[in-house]
């Protein structure tokens, strides 16, 4: 069996530009591409928090300590600059390797300063 699991997540990062007009991707400073293991033009899926849309597209390589996420073509109507995000993803493997895997998970502040690290996501208690 086959199971696709969570890989790298950016956990609340802020979109800084939205570009309507650039050929598509979403554009992500490259200290925070390592930080979730992202690669260039891997697929992401990209959850908005303040409007709850869902899409996917793919990572390009942004400036490097430059904070920049920006959600480009057509995906530029589904965020505005201050938008939260949290971006995604996600990676096929074996029900074995699965059972030990765990995630790149990165989480940040709301001007886009790296956080702090994880390789689990915390317990949600009731």
């Amino acid at each position: 069996m086959i199971r696709t699991m969570l890989q790298g997540k950016l956990h609340r990062v802020k979109v800084t530009q939205a570009d309507l007009h650039y050929e598509g991707s979403c554009a992500i400073d490259q200290d925070f591409m390592d930080a979730a293991g992202i690669l260039e033009y891997e697929a992401i899926d990209i959850y908005n928090v303040d409007n709850g849309q869902r899409f996917s597209t793919y990572a390009i390589a942004g400036e490097r300590g430059s904070r920049i996420i920006s959600v480009n073509g057509a995906a530029a109507r589904c965020a505005c600059v201050g938008d939260k995000l949290i971006i995604c993803s996600y990676v096929q493997m074996s029900d074995e390797q699965a059972r030990e895997h765990r995630p790149n998970v990165a989480y940040f502040t709301g001007d886009n300063e790296l956080q702090r690290q994880a390789k689990a996501i915390p317990v949600q208690v009731a």
